[in-house]
């Protein structure tokens, strides 16, 4: 949510400020500014909308022959939550002053008490956001020192945030600070780069500094001095990158989506590279830092997730179960924290989240460690706030997903809780033979995958047929029944088609009255334990009048005869299938928001990265 990018060198900067946004755009956002330092003023520039308004209207306040002279700044990308997407609520925001400029992401929680005190010295609020009320703070605190009134503003503050502060009284430095909200440092020769997300990094320097939560840094074009907000100096290690810029385009595919889903055979062999022993008919994720006796000693699986991340869990939920006879449960993060559930020392939390800083499954973390669980993340950003504070774990390997809808760090976390589960039940109750044929069926999951993007002609075709409605029921039974709820999450959140997934046997309990004549019913009915009741629901439906697109196994002959569309999925075990099987819809979802004519990669109101509760 929301996008940071700081520049600090010997470049143009208004120039790489408008293309680090750009980089950022696919995090969802509804409005854009930056600011810089000339002549000893701020000169801010805004638009609500897209990047290209602030491109158009930072070139009527920079002519080309000033552009080229402005050195540092600080720019953004806003996804409202205080106040609407207007120009006066886009960030950078001013201090009283005017000599103060700040960019935030996160929520201030305080910020009506704080604005209240402030008002009563007299300051004047222009915006109705959180975040002017923490640039009026710094600038309250400012008595020559920058970075010591951050830090004193920052101790004032209830909430999260991701900052970058400039001030025309200390040209030539940027300070930038975060809790809860991302921030990396990218060192170049001669040249800092802060971003929220590495993607705006890329094209400028592989070697970067993630910062921890509560710390500050001061950063100009050569140095980068961080310290904690209690002005106690702390050490961050450098990474590498391990991307490129060409990652972040579409190669010539229409949009990012679509550009993913073909890449997932290749993400998919990529987090499945390495890490399946044949021999012993186990997987080999040493990042897990597990003995056998540990995962032996586990008497409990909870998995913790949101959105996308929270159905891979489901689909673990079953793979732990049947494959490890282990106890597993789901749980939404959001609620994790506040529920005060009850984990012992025998537990195993997994945290699973793509960006690796949702806001609500970092909480879940952090509430696991109080307790005493053991915790892992599941994450595909290398050096994010996950991977950090969990210690341990397993990447995904799927590289960057600039798409706001997941696709491929979908599969390969499906895949890689298959991998866990296995390992898992070696270590328990399942043989070196099934063990083998198990590892065997995941090794095969990126050629099923191809077989079904072969397909893309005909899904595109039958998605025209059903382009027009407007009411789309998912039902599944089994580990296809979260692929349904995913199917759904996928269908709505990029065609804007009322979708909604259920389990196959909850149609009789009410939703079943919703049917009438031309009603969408997507039926995944593999050939799976439980095909014959689904098959059962789908007639039912059929005799209300509902159309049926049948998502069957190559060849059932049975099947297909039921539906009035089907899209096969090659056979395979029934926890591998739900890999396939959510690709095709995921293919079904694209061409039907294309059709519609949607705006697939940044669909309205939603971000990529959810950093904020």
């Amino acid at each position: 949510m929301c996008g940071i990018v700081g520049y600090i060198g010997k470049s143009a900067a208004p120039s790489i400020l408008i293309n680090g946004l750009r980089r950022l755009e696919y995090r969802g956002y509804d409005s854009a500014g930056l600011a810089i330092v000339e002549d000893g003023k701020i000169i801010v520039a805004k638009a609500p909308g897209k990047v290209v308004s602030l491109s158009d209207r930072a070139r009527d306040t920079w002519p080309t022959e000033r552009f080229s002279q402005v050195s540092y700044g600080i720019a953004h990308t806003r996804w409202a939550t205080h106040g609407p997407p207007t120009e006066v609520n886009a960030h950078p925001h001013l201090d009283q002053s005017g000599d103060i400029a700040l960019v935030h992401n996160g929520i201030i929680e305080n910020y009506r008490s704080l604005r209240a005190r402030l008002e009563a010295k007299g300051h004047l609020f222009l915006s109705e956001t959180d975040t002017e009320v923490l640039s009026h703070l710094i600038g309250d605190r400012y008595d020559g020192n920058l970075f010591q009134a951050v830090c004193d503003a920052l101790h004032q503050v209830e909430g999260t945030f991701g900052i970058a502060v400039i001030s025309v009284k200390e040209p030539g430095k940027i300070i930038t600070a975060r809790r809860g909200s991302p921030i990396v440092l990218g060192i170049g020769e001669g040249e800092t780069i802060i971003a929220s997300d590495a993607a705006a990094i890329l094209t400028h320097t592989q070697r970067v500094i993630y910062l921890d939560d509560n710390d500050i840094a001061i950063v100009t074009a050569d140095s980068i001095e961080i310290r904690d907000l209690h002005n106690v100096p702390v050490n961050r290690e450098v990474a590498e990158l391990d991307f490129d810029s060409s990652a972040a385009e579409k190669g010539g595919f229409a949009h990012f989506m679509l550009k993913e889903i073909h890449e997932q055979p290749e993400s998919l062999r990529n987090a499945i590279r390495g890490r399946l022993d044949f021999n012993l008919g186990s997987s080999v994720l040493s990042g897990m830092g597990t003995s056998p006796r540990d995962l032996a000693e586990i008497n409990r699986v909870v998995l913790v997730g949101c959105g996308t991340s929270l159905h891979s869990g489901l689909i673990g939920e079953y793979a732990f179960e049947d494959l490890a006879d282990t106890h597993a449960e789901v749980q939404q993060a959001a609620e994790f924290r506040y529920r005060n559930p009850i984990i012992s020392r025998s537990d195993l939390v997994i945290a699973i989240s793509q960006s690796g800083e949702t806001a609500d499954t970092l909480a879940a973390v952090r509430e696991a460690n109080q307790k005493g669980a053991f915790v892992m993340g599941l994450c595909n950003v290398v050096g994010s706030t996950i991977a950090r504070e969990t210690g341990r774990g397993i990447y995904l390997h799927a590289g960057p997903e600039i798409s706001v809808a997941s696709t491929k760090a979908f599969t390969c976390q499906v895949t890689v809780l298959l991998m866990m589960a296995l390992k898992m039940g070696r270590s328990r109750r399942f043989s070196r033979q099934e063990g083998m044929d198990f590892a065997r069926q995941i090794e095969a999951i990126p050629a099923l995958v191809e077989q079904v993007i072969l397909q893309n002609d005909h899904i595109a075709a039958v998605a025209e047929r059903y382009a027009k409605n407007e009411h789309a029921f998912f039902i599944g039974r089994g580990p296809l029944y979260p692929v349904a709820l995913e199917g759904a999450l996928k269908l709505k959140e990029i065609s804007y088609i009322h979708a909604e997934g259920y389990h196959a046997a909850e149609l009789k309990h009410g939703p079943i009255a919703l049917l009438e004549n031309g009603t969408l019913v997507i039926a995944l009915a593999n050939d799976i334990p439980g095909k014959d009741k689904t098959l059962g629901n789908v007639e039912e439906c059929k005799a209300r009048g509902a159309r049926i697109l049948g998502i069957i196994t190559a060849g059932d002959h049975e099947a297909a005869e039921i539906m009035d569309d089907v899209i096969e999925i090659p056979a395979c075990h029934p926890l591998v299938a739900t890999i396939p099987t959510a690709v095709a819809l995921q293919l079904l979802a694209y061409h039907i928001a294309n059709i519609r004519g949607c705006e697939i990669d940044q669909p309205r109101n939603l971000a990529k990265s959810v950093t904020v509760e």
